[in-house]
């Protein structure tokens, strides 16, 4: 289950609202228990990480040109392909790898990326860092609080709520930082 959550939630646009970041630091934190095979989990996970981006890529290199020929679809813009095609031309493969540690960007990155016609060499190498760096981390914070804090998987909750909030919080700050902007280009 955990492996068809990160595929999903890494590439398919449905998966955009997966807990990932979430799910990975638990699966962690359960592998100090015993539950879970620390080594088995990575393995695993990175591969699935690594493919569902390569899915979302392949959907959104197939799927790119109709996206540019309509103005606008339900969930993609003309001008914000043409946007994020230049973004990804000068800073794509850093893109790619921090996109992973973002939710819902995580998601639509591979899509655009392919929809934006960057080459597929290219996206693989940092697709394959993005995914190997943030299924590492998110398991080994996990990992290291359940054998540093004694205890700590009787407040999942609180290190569930910590890791969404910290997840989404770089995305919150682009949002008040965009509403901030356009409220000065107002006045």
């Amino acid at each position: 289950m955990l492996a068809i959550i990160i595929f999903a939630e890494s590439g398919l646009l449905f998966g955009f609202f997966l807990p990932g970041d979430s799910l990975l630091v638990t699966a962690g934190l359960l592998a100090t228990q015993g539950y879970l095979n620390i080594w088995e989990l990575f393995f695993l996970l990175a591969t699935m990480a690594i493919a569902g981006d390569t899915v979302g890529y392949h959907f959104g290199k197939y799927t790119g040109p109709k996206l540019f020929k309509k103005e606008k679809s339900i969930l993609f813009a003309k001008d914000h392909l043409l946007k994020a095609k230049a973004f990804y031309d000068k800073h794509g493969g850093k893109t790619i790898i921090l996109a992973r540690f973002m939710p819902i960007v995580r998601t639509f990155a591979p899509i655009v990326a392919g929809a934006g016609k960057m080459p597929y060499k290219r996206f693989l190498a940092f697709n394959v860092i993005g995914g190997v760096g943030w299924v590492g981390s998110m398991l080994s914070i996990g990992y290291l609080l359940g054998k540093t804090i004694p205890g700590v998987e009787e407040y999942l909750h609180v290190v569930i709520a910590t890791v969404i909030l910290i997840s989404i919080s770089p995305g919150i700050y682009a949002w008040i930082r965009e509403k901030r902007v356009n409220t000065a280009k107002k006045i």
